[in-house]
């Protein structure tokens, strides 16, 4: 892609756009970015990127759009928005930033997908990967937008990509090497219009897959399972039933291994791997044991299967902080689990009226106008050898930037009562 003198304007001025303004203006584009808010963020960000790129802030004009070649839209921007509407009636291609980055890209792209445990998933496989020698690029949804890396992947690379629904619907000729798709359940219904819209943006993963590639697929997940006849790559299993996983038995593990086995990287090679694992801030992290009481990091859990596989993994009665903004989960979904392990629920948020709802006729559940006091009371009613667990099943912008901050947050705040 040839954007040397091309006007090319940007949609959202966050890290993902930050990095689109580096690349292009390296390629010699003309840089334009527009962000619909003015925050003390966008006005900060722009300032990085004084000289290279005009910048407009608080709204989304056709004059600034005006005469664009090429439209570059970050993750967290919808392409139903008016403008753009307006913007490809008049012919001019609307992309998002992990196809502009793939279409530039020298490596070989494998692309990690799924409703629960990408992160882990991409983590884990980046690592493996190294075993084959080659620099290995670990980016995408993770946190380390795809095009930051681009200038430095070459040939014989290898991009390890998490990619989310909102990337992916924004693609049009994404072609990775290996495409794994984990699992499927409810999710982003606050931005999907429905479970096909989510599913179908999730499936645009192998469009464009041809007989040399390789596509990943949970083999006990129904839904995954039952599209490896739409797919035109070479399909490897995971999670199978008659498969021997050894000391590594989730299916995280298995999803690694047959990635792995694309690149003739054996099982024992992975458990080396595995076994020095210490897993994701933010999931499933122990943070600390304050009074005997075990405090748990698990913000990563936007979703409720998310929290579900939490629950699973503890073994003390657990205080559960949950909530946040609703992103159309059905909470009723750790009902039974949640009957056997959960002594009380502390719900806090947007979507605490809902969660309520759902819950109120099986579980003990108390309200908290704040974070701060979700945690203070969180730890005032548990008990010694049992667990706070931060596992919300909602996404944290109703009083967050990212589940980054809402997880550091309850870091620190665990760290002042262990020293109060």
């Amino acid at each position: 892609m040839d954007l040397k003198n091309k006007k090319v304007t940007i949609f959202g001025l966050g890290k993902s756009g930050l990095d689109l303004v580096l690349l292009l203006d390296g390629l010699g584009a003309k840089v334009y970015i527009t962000d619909e808010k003015d925050s003390l963020q966008a006005r900060e960000n722009a300032e990085k990127i004084q000289g290279k790129a005009k910048v407009e802030i608080g709204k989304h004009s056709e004059a600034f759009i005006e005469g664009s070649d090429l439209v570059v839209l970050s993750p967290g921007v919808r392409q139903d928005l008016p403008i753009l509407l307006k913007i490809k009636e008049k012919g001019i291609m609307v992309i998002g930033e992990i196809e502009l980055a793939a279409s530039l890209c020298k490596g070989t792209i494998v692309a990690i997908t799924g409703t629960n445990g990408k992160s882990t998933v991409t983590t884990l496989a980046s690592e493996v990967l190294k075993l084959s020698g080659k620099n290995v690029f670990l980016c995408g949804n993770i946190g380390i937008p795809f095009s930051r890396c681009i200038p430095k992947i070459q040939k014989d690379d290898i991009a390890c990509l998490e990619v989310s629904s909102f990337q992916l619907e924004t693609t049009k000729n994404f072609k990775p090497k290996v495409a794994a798709f984990l699992n499927f359940s409810r999710n982003h219904l606050n931005r999907h219009k429905d479970m096909d819209e989510y599913f179908q943006a999730k499936k645009m993963i192998f469009a464009n897959q041809d007989k040399t590639d390789w596509a990943v697929l949970n083999e006990r997940d129904e839904i995954v399972k039952n599209i490896a006849g739409e797919i035109k790559s070479q399909v490897v299993y995971f999670n199978k039933s008659n498969e021997d996983p050894g000391k590594f038995s989730n299916p995280n593990y298995s999803a690694v291994r047959a990635i792995a086995s694309i690149f003739g990287i054996s099982s024992d090679e992975c458990n080396k791997v595995f076994n020095n694992f210490k897993g994701l801030e933010h999931r499933m992290e122990f943070v600390s044991t304050v009074k005997g009481i075990d405090f748990i990091n698990d913000s990563k859990a936007t979703t409720v299967v998310a929290a579900l596989w939490a629950l699973r993994s503890v073994s003390k009665p657990v205080v559960m902080i949950v909530g946040g903004r609703d992103k159309g989960g059905d909470f009723t979904v750790i009902k039974d689990l949640a009957v056997e392990k959960v002594k009380e629920l502390i719900v806090i948020g947007e979507a605490k009226e809902k969660i309520k709802s759902a819950l109120k006729d099986f579980l003990n559940i108390k309200e908290s106008q704040s974070f701060q006091e979700a945690v203070k009371l969180a730890f005032a009613d548990a008990k010694e050898n049992e667990c706070v667990l931060l596992s919300p099943m909602c996404a944290s912008f109703d009083m967050f930037s990212s589940f980054e901050e809402r997880g550091k947050v309850f870091k620190e705040l665990v760290s002042e009562l262990a020293y109060a």
